[in-house]
């Protein structure tokens, strides 16, 4: 993942984000924080079968958003915080033409505050 080009490895990252039930479980694994969440929780959270869920999980785990670790028979997920930074970083790394205040308030629109 770290040979590929920046702009080759976005594309990977987005397109595994480009699917309703792949962004709803990296969603959930952020929520979730460091201690990220069981393959069989995130399956019957989503509603989706868990062989189904397991094939979206090692998309986004390929693309660099999630990282896995076993714990005895089960799979815990985790977001991969760095990689999610990386994407980020290459999409607003630009932004504004050097006129960063077209960008707003963005950051103080995020609040990790609970809902």
């Amino acid at each position: 993942m770290d040979a590929l080009d920046p702009q080759d490895w976005a594309v990977d990252a987005l397109g595994a984000l480009a699917h309703e039930t792949r962004l709803s479980a990296f969603r959930s694994l952020v929520k979730a924080g460091p201690q990220g969440m069981i393959a069989g929780a995130i399956a019957e959270h989503q509603s989706v079968p868990p062989s189904t869920m397991s094939h979206h999980l090692a998309t986004l785990e390929r693309a660099g958003l999630v990282k896995a670790t076993r714990e005895s028979r089960l799979i815990r997920y985790r977001a991969d915080f760095a990689g999610m930074r990386r994407l980020l970083t290459f999409l607003m790394q630009d932004c504004c033409d050097g006129a960063p205040e077209m960008c707003g308030n963005l950051l103080t629109e995020l609040s990790c505050a609970a809902e």
